[in-house]
């Protein structure tokens, strides 16, 4: 982690605005945020909640690692990726990766490359627990 770049894993309630304010710099003439949220239905049927685990040390080296790229690849000013572990209800936030870079395009592209790479390479692993009582673990997409 740096004055530039903020990353986080952890089982408490994530907070949107917590990251656009750490992204917040003079030199920004645009600012991306994903947010990923809990929704009530996948493939699989109905949803009640999703179960994140998490090798936490390792998932946040990745996360650092990911966000290095984005600063690197893009002048984006400052990034911050931030994902929750643990029991999750309908509608609540799991993962956010935000940045804020000089114009726009290059704000959204890299905050699309964060949040692939996020979904693609981080050890956290998601099971998706099912209106019909029964959990399904979800590969990474």
């Amino acid at each position: 982690m740096s004055d530039r770049l903020f990353v986080h894993v952890s089982g408490e309630v994530i907070d949107p605005a917590s990251a656009l304010a750490f992204v917040a710099d003079p030199a920004a003439g645009g600012t991306c945020l994903f947010s990923g949220t809990v929704r009530d239905h996948s493939d699989a049927g109905a949803v009640t909640g999703l179960r994140y685990e998490a090798w936490l040390e390792l998932a946040e080296r990745r996360l650092g690692e990911i966000g290095s790229e984005m600063i690197e690849r893009w002048p984006v000013c400052k990034a911050a990726l931030v994902h929750r572990f643990g029991d999750l209800s309908v509608g609540e936030v799991s993962v956010v990766v935000a940045c804020s870079a000089p114009h726009r395009d290059q704000a959204f592209e890299a905050c699309r490359h964060g949040i692939e790479r996020l979904k693609a390479d981080a050890p956290i692993w998601k099971k998706e627990l099912l209106a019909s009582g029964q959990a399904e673990w979800v590969a990474g997409s």
